[in-house]
């Protein structure tokens, strides 16, 4: 990444956030930093929401007067649902579900419960209740726009163990289900299905099938990206700009998707 200042970046130039209240999960790094942190240098006030209170204070100070309010929350747990919107306060123009975890590469034949629950927990359980706490305040507005964060393993079955994978099937499900019940109330649901993107995710072998497989698909994964190269496609779909965009799922992959 270059060290410039992101407030000189020029291709930052847009105000389409002001005057709006957007919840981003997962802010504190990775993507989910790099989507805040666009969206309050458009304008945007933010709900920063993160598991990790000490990546959100170096949020803030990265952010260099941005409008954020920080959460500190574990997204699984519903109370901590309730504390996230009432930080939101009384209107809620956007939701951006970027908080996720990894499995271990294990096969069906393998996975344990442990990490089949942990990661539905994460990657579908608390997506699906932070929509079902902001979906109704939507409606009530007459509009609003979510988008959640697939991935590349929403697509193909070679990308990752079965518990992430079909945990990012879900979240397909989740999206296009949303996108067609809610759309005629003014809301957008869609999602980016990212490739390789360079975060704090680390990849853990807790199969030797699993690594067998997973690496033979290797030769035709594009290489990793910045998170600020998500930002883009999420905050535009965020964005009054994707106004006609509902139900979409958008690889943001390099090219993996075509392969």
């Amino acid at each position: 990444m270059s060290d410039r200042p992101r407030s000189q970046d020029p291709f930052i130039k847009l105000a389409r956030f002001t005057d709006q209240t957007v919840i981003v999960t997962g802010a504190g790094s990775g993507i989910g930093r790099a989507t805040a942190l666009r969206i309050a240098q458009e304008g945007g006030r933010v709900v920063a929401v993160d598991i990790a209170a000490e990546r959100l204070s170096d949020l803030v100070a990265e952010a260099a007067g941005g409008d954020l309010i920080t959460v500190a929350a574990d997204i699984t747990d519903a109370a901590e649902i309730a504390r996230v919107v009432s930080a939101a306060g009384d209107r809620i123009d956007a939701l951006a579900n970027v908080a996720g975890v990894m499995d271990d590469m294990t096969p069906v034949g393998e996975v344990s419960d442990a990490v089949w629950e942990r990661v539905f927990a994460v990657n579908v359980d608390a997506p699906m209740m932070l929509m079902r706490a902001v979906i109704p305040r939507m409606v009530e507005q007459g509009r609003g726009s979510v988008v959640n964060v697939a991935s590349e393993a929403s697509l193909r079955g070679s990308a990752a163990g079965v518990a992430y994978t079909a945990s990012k099937h879900a979240v397909i499900g989740l999206t296009v289900s949303s996108a067609y019940m809610y759309g005629p109330s003014g809301i957008r649901v869609n999602a980016v299905a990212p490739g390789p993107v360079r975060t704090n995710i680390q990849t853990t072998w807790g199969s030797e099938l699993g690594r067998q497989r997973v690496r033979a698909s290797y030769p035709i994964i594009p290489l990793g990206v910045d998170a600020d190269v998500l930002a883009t496609p999420i905050t535009f779909l965020l964005s009054d700009e994707g106004a006609n965009i509902n139900g979409v799922v958008l690889p943001s992959d390099g090219g993996w998707s075509a392969a």
